[in-house]
């Protein structure tokens, strides 16, 4: 027998994705914290691969919202 899926609205839809995202946002953020102690506290060379891994983090964020959402226009 098949289960039947209950369908979200925009709304719930929008709140799940947006906790998500939020997620990616805080990880993004917290390496290139990380990256940037590093980098002072050691040395440069340390450090700037955990900023440039924290950089595609957000910048892989800003494309999948801006492929995910509809913006008006």
């Amino acid at each position: 027998m098949a289960k039947l899926k209950r369908r979200l609205s925009e709304k719930e839809e929008f709140e799940i994705m947006r906790m998500v995202l939020d997620k990616f946002l805080w990880l993004g953020f917290g390496v290139m914290s990380f990256g940037l102690y590093k980098s002072l506290v050691y040395s440069f060379k340390s450090g700037v691969w955990f900023i440039g891994a924290g950089a595609i983090i957000l910048f892989i964020f800003a494309w999948f919202v801006v492929r995910e959402f509809e913006f008006a226009r």
